[in-house]
């Protein structure tokens, strides 16, 4: 269902078409207005965690390029669809969330999408764009907390027809689910996050909701409530799912999903996760995850398709990901912190980011003591941690110039560890030739 950008007349349906991301859209004169001037739109995002993760990429890219263009974005936090959780995408129900823990949630993606949505203002933009005005956050609950059961039965639930509601894939893929089935409270769920459009519509200006492709009963019935309470025409338009070439759905690892929070994912192990793109999917995250021009990214997709690729397109996809998401700062040190794994000298990290980095590296501890009372030699250590049989050993490898100390080579046989050696509050690496590392925490 994807569109291609000679389709669309206003620039930033052209530039959507152009990445992929259009799957999906109500009405075809959505176009037509987008060109006539700003227009007020909102993307949902679920509160159901602490943390947003990368499959919410796509809606935060997809607000962000409206915004670029001179659009009015709005951000949605549901403080009050969290409550009650989407049925869309999933075959079970969602345990349900106390209202201390959804706060918590709703307080942390608020950050994480005013941190994010604002560095998409600048990153790759000539210094005199005009981008709109900074995205501003919603929360469902602030309109909903007014409501009474039966209030919003009168208003709003008189408009919808259950069998049109069995007919949505969200309820029909359950209702198929036999064993599972699903609860009265999820299956209102569409009339909720309708309302929110129609509300949004009518205090906002709200004229288009964004969402993914699971999105699309929710979105529809939003579009229908609000032409029926206003006679208004309002839009909808949907992303693809995004998967890998192998099939697999975007932001999960082998360690599970890869968040935005830097305290869930490390900014190491999310750059890490761009790194580890194959090939076939390079050219396709570019476009989607990333602010570069159109002929920058087709420049690095004609390498991968000439065999020329050595990893470099990886690495620009991962730096700009990066970047976006953690700052260019961090994003820097994550760099240089990568480049330690091939030689280059370990310092300058705290303990969580050094464990990161070396997480599949093999760990000893020891007492912190051994250091202040210089009782731990280096040779001691190589044995003791197994990068040596014996002290013999050790000793000939070091006089080869085999045995480094945080990527500097020692050539004092009679070194003794000291508080000095330590590349974060607690931890060092040792490494024994070019490959072999160990590391050791003191506590």
């Amino acid at each position: 269902m994807t569109q291609e950008p000679a389709e669309f007349q206003s620039d930033v349906l052209q530039e959507l078409a152009w990445r992929g991301f259009i799957y999906q859209q109500t009405h075809e004169e959505l176009d037509e207005e987008l060109s006539k001037g700003p227009m007020t739109l909102y993307c949902g995002f679920d509160p159901t965690a602490s943390s947003l993760h990368v499959g919410n990429l796509v809606g935060i890219m997809g607000l962000a390029h409206f915004f670029r263009h001179g659009h009015r974005p709005l951000a949605l936090v549901g403080g009050a669809t969290g409550l009650i959780g989407d049925p869309s995408g999933r075959s079970t129900e969602r345990n349900l969330l106390d209202e201390d823990t959804l706060q918590a949630n709703l307080e942390s993606i608020g950050a994480q999408l005013t941190r994010v949505l604002g560095a998409s203002r600048t990153l790759h933009r000539a210094e005199d764009a005009q981008a709109g005005e900074p995205v501003a956050m919603v929360n469902n609950a602030d309109w909903f907390k007014e409501w009474s059961f039966i209030d919003f039965l009168r208003e709003v639930g008189k408009h919808f027809r259950v069998n049109q509601m069995l007919a949505k894939d969200s309820v029909r893929a359950r209702l198929e689910e036999r064993e599972q089935g699903i609860s009265y409270t999820e299956f209102s769920y569409m009339l909720i996050q309708a309302y929110d459009f129609l509300h949004l519509h009518q205090n906002e200006g709200c004229r288009l909701q964004i969402g993914g492709s699971d999105q699309w009963g929710n979105i529809t019935a939003g579009v229908d409530l609000t032409r029926r309470r206003t006679g208004a025409s309002t839009f909808g338009l949907t992303f693809p799912l995004i998967t890998s070439a192998d099939g697999k759905k975007i932001g999960k690892s082998l360690g599970g999903a890869v968040y935005l929070d830097g305290e869930m994912t490390s900014a190491y192990a999310f750059y890490q996760y761009w790194i580890n793109q194959g090939d076939a999917d390079c050219g396709r995250f570019l476009r989607l995850f990333t602010f570069l021009p159109k002929d920058e990214i087709e420049a690095l997709e004609a390498k991968i398709e000439a065999g020329e690729n050595r990893g470099e397109v990886q690495q620009v996809l991962a730096r700009e990901v990066t970047t976006l998401i953690h700052g260019e700062e961090e994003c820097e040190k994550v760099i240089r912190a990568s480049r330690m794994l091939f030689g280059e000298k370990i310092e300058g990290l705290n303990d969580r980011d050094l464990t990161s980095i070396f997480a599949e590296v093999p760990s000893t501890e020891a007492a912190r003591s051994t250091l202040a009372a210089g009782e731990l030699g280096l040779l001691d250590a190589l044995v003791e941690t197994g990068l040596q049989k014996s002290k013999g050993q050790a000793r000939r490898l070091l006089e080869q110039g085999g045995v480094y100390i945080n990527n500097e080579r020692v050539e004092d046989v009679a070194k003794v560890l000291g508080e000095t050696d330590l590349a974060s509050e607690s931890m060092l690496v040792l490494r024994a030739g070019k490959k072999r590392y160990h590391v050791v925490r003191f506590v």
